[in-house]
């Protein structure tokens, strides 16, 4: 567990000080926190977060009394750098929650962007959904304690998170330091965006700047937060995972105990944890099972940069299968066995963290396999290989057969059975965010898997949290667009929207023409003729022209009206995953007939396919 974390603090390191010096070998006796002083705080509450005394930080400020700190303005909180783990350097203060807090206020109002939610959460255990009430949340503040290839006249620093409006030359007259000195110490690093941190030369609480310790030189910080400082994101990473590789195999024995489960124990776990139970069946029953075998990674292998490049004749285009947003895909064969490396920049941390994250923990034969992943150069990660493509490519490729209707009812069965089992039977829940037909994968045996969980995120069951829009427009729910808001009905949308693509072949957003103008999303097109008193010969225009007249008019009709229930606008209104499962099972049966309102009835959702 700890190998993983350090991973994933790591990947999110950006150093600001020249890759010759990022190694620390030991720490400093003080560095300066610059805690910007916010409505409703005082400096007794300042010094207990900070685990300070008030006299130490009324001496460092030259404050001869304690309520004379003034909201707006800074203050400078003592604390000791440490070389974490021969790593990098930081300061881990301890915080006990309250009742309400959340990695996110705790992060920016409590430690006043010393450090960010997204460092909190990978550096404790606590899931960000369940932090418990008078627990103890470790917060990790990065600090320097100089660098003496930029000067050794400086050897105090101060960790300095930058706020709208400031610039460098604004910060630099604070501080009467050059600019230039300052972006010498902070290479690459905007002063104008408004957020991250910067490090800057500070005073000593006599008001002067001590001089670089000869013993301390090499104690340089290799651990700023991405999203906190901006600059340097390449190298910084390499050289922090470069860090982490080392202490990765210092902890092997632990990574085991993590990602070496046996099929057993985890299948067991989640079904007790959750509430499920898994076995070999052919279908799910009341929604308590995802119905196929949980799969799992016997451990999640570390791949060398040389041994992924000789797998791919050096990334060459003959091998390039694929292409996404944050990386191209690539052939190859591994260690016996056919993989899909996808190579990520360095910029794309966020992304490689969030599907490491998912697919190390989460395991079901309708989800995209992890095999393993790799730090060097760039951001790998190695998958099963899919031999059949995506569905997308499959509905509206010129170079495939089309889909029999009965391949793709069993195509949606099987996504959905992926999406039920990360919204319902892991702990913490998933959310993908990012459900389209371009990330359902197809094998040899024409079966679904579920890829490309970059943008997942994980919540509480029910919780619906504010969030930054991403995603793919034509599969947002209105909530998601409009609000940012997200809860597993985001994915519930998404596939709904899919089988309309099932159905029809056609794109999420609809084009009437070369321009956009006239586009309408295919919600809307679906909408017009199931909102009809006899909608089936309307909806037979809108089927797959390749399908011809092999397909069950009343099952096309059925899955259509499954996919308008999905669509619902109001969340609420849409069926769980669990309950679509069903669903489909039922229509993949060729011996059972049902009445899709009943069905929904039954399921609790009433007046669903009327639109109520």
């Amino acid at each position: 567990m700890l190998g993983f974390r350090l991973l994933g603090l790591l990947l999110l390191a950006i150093s600001v000080f020249p890759p010759a010096e990022s190694r620390c070998s030991k720490g400093c006796d003080l560095a300066l926190g610059s805690y910007y002083v916010w409505e409703g705080s005082n400096l007794t509450f300042i010094a207990h977060v900070t685990n300070e005394s008030v006299v130490d930080i009324q001496d460092q400020n030259h404050m001869s009394n304690a309520d004379s700190v003034l909201s707006g303005t800074r203050i400078n909180v003592p604390f000791r750098c440490n070389c974490l783990d021969g790593g990098f350097l930081a300061h881990v203060f301890e915080y006990a929650v309250r009742s309400g807090d959340t990695y996110s206020i705790i992060a920016s109002t409590y430690y006043a962007d010393l450090t960010t939610a997204d460092f909190l959460e990978l550096s404790n255990s606590y899931p960000a959904s369940n932090i418990p009430d008078n627990g103890v949340v470790n917060v990790t503040v990065n600090c320097s304690c100089g660098n003496a290839a930029v000067s050794k006249e400086y050897g105090l620093f101060v960790t300095y998170p930058l706020r709208e409006g400031e610039t460098l030359e604004s910060v630099a007259a604070d501080s009467n330091l050059t600019a230039d000195l300052l972006q010498r110490y902070n290479p690459g690093v905007n002063f104008s965006a408004g957020s991250g941190l910067v490090y800057i030369p500070g005073q000593d609480k006599n008001g002067t700047y001590p001089p670089l310790e000869s013993s301390t030189g090499a104690g340089l910080s290799v651990g700023v937060i991405a999203g906190i400082a901006v600059a340097g994101v390449a190298g910084a990473l390499l050289l922090g995972l470069a860090v982490y590789i080392g202490l990765y195999r210092k902890k092997k024995v632990q990574d085991q105990v993590l990602l070496s489960a046996t099929p057993e124990d985890q299948s067991f776990d989640t079904a007790r944890t959750r509430g499920g139970t898994y076995g070999n069946g052919t279908g799910s029953t009341g929604g308590a099972s995802s119905g196929l075998p949980v799969i799992t990674v016997d451990k999640s292998v570390e791949f060398s940069y040389e041994e992924l490049a000789k797998a791919t004749n050096d990334f060459n285009i003959t091998n390039k299968i694929g292409q996404g947003g944050f990386g191209a895909v690539y052939y190859a064969e591994l260690r016996g066995e056919k993989a899909a490396i996808k190579k990520m920049a360095m910029q794309a941390s966020r992304e490689f963290l969030a599907e490491l994250k998912v697919l190390a923990h989460v395991h079901h034969l309708n989800l995209v396999r992890l095999i393993g992943y790799c730090v060097e150069g760039a951001l790998f990660l190695v998958y099963e290989y899919i031999e059949n493509g995506n569905l997308s490519e499959h509905l509206r490729g010129s170079g495939n057969e089309p889909l029999p209707w009965s391949t793709r009812v069993q195509i949606a069965l099987d996504s959905a059975r992926g999406l039920e089992y990360i919204h319902e039977h892991t702990v913490p829940v998933y959310i993908h965010r990012d459900i389209k037909s371009a990330n359902i994968l197809i094998d040899k045996n024409f079966r679904g898997k579920v890829a490309d969980f970059g943008l997942a995120k994980l919540t509480e069951v029910g919780v619906s949290l504010p969030t930054r829009l991403v995603g793919t427009f034509g599969y947002m729910p209105p909530e998601y667009a409009q609000y940012g808001d997200v809860s597993p009905k985001v994915d519930v949308f998404a596939f709904g929207v899919v089988l309309y693509e099932l159905i029809s072949a056609k794109e999420a957003i609809v084009k009437a023409s070369d321009s956009m103008v006239d586009s309408k999303g295919l919600v809307a097109l679906f909408d017009e003729v199931l909102s009809q008193q006899d909608p089936r010969e309307d909806l037979s225009r809108l089927v797959d022209p390749r399908l011809g007249d092999n397909y069950p008019l009343d099952s096309l009709h059925k899955v259509a009206q499954l996919a308008r229930a999905c669509t619902q606008e109001n969340p609420q209104l849409r069926p769980p995953m669990r309950s679509v499962v069903v669903a489909l099972t039922i229509l993949s049966s060729t011996t059972e007939d049902w009445d899709v309102a009943s069905f929904y009835e039954n399921q609790g959702l009433v007046n669903l396919m009327s639109g109520r």
